[in-house]
């Protein structure tokens, strides 16, 4: 039987990564970070150092911010992450954004997000669970620049079709969670 496979979505500072940690952290004591975020600046280093500390214990965590296929496809029981219970990749909307600053036209982009679907339901991850984050844009205002309108576009067709792949969907909103699709699993809140 497969592992569930889980996506987290909502708007910034809504809780998702958090519920997201939990829910991991209630699965294994041993446990696979896939980080996506580029520490570009100071205040970006702050946060992730932030990060870091909140998770303690039991978090290996690898830093991928354009593939991290190549990192899951690695999470076969022989490799270096094989001891890993679970995975948590946070987070998507940071690695959508990196694909389009690396200069990937919108469809190369969706055509790795589909390859990233089908590796998540083929590759040596599936026998442990996995949880994926990632921004809801789609509730706000439309941005009033083209590349910040590409980048919701881009985002939003990315969150269909993770959401497609995963068997779990958890919308969340000032800390709370609500199932979309599946229901909300054991160690969520």
């Amino acid at each position: 039987m497969n592992a569930p496979l889980l996506l987290f979505v909502g708007g910034t500072r809504s809780g998702k990564s958090g519920l997201a940690q939990r829910w991991a952290e209630a699965q294994s004591p041993r446990r696979l970070f896939l980080a996506t975020c580029r520490v570009e600046d100071a205040e970006m280093a702050a946060r992730v150092a932030r990060h870091q500390a909140a998770r303690g214990a039991g978090w290996h965590c690898v830093e991928e911010p354009l593939d991290p296929l190549a990192v899951l496809g690695g999470c076969s029981a022989g490799s270096a992450f094989g001891g890993a219970g679970v995975v948590l990749l946070d987070c998507v909307s940071l690695w959508i954004a990196n694909l389009l600053a690396a200069g990937l036209t919108p469809e190369a982009v969706q055509a790795r997000v589909a390859a990233l679907a089908a590796g998540l339901a083929e590759n040596g991850c599936r026998a442990r669970p996995v949880a994926l984050v990632s921004a809801e844009t789609g509730l706000g205002i439309v941005p009033p620049t083209p590349l910040g309108r590409l980048y919701r576009d881009v985002l939003g067709l990315a969150n269909q079709t993770l959401a497609r792949a995963c068997t779990h969907v958890i919308f969340v909103s000032c800390g709370l969670p609500l199932a979309l699709k599946g229901p909300l699993p054991e160690g969520i809140c």
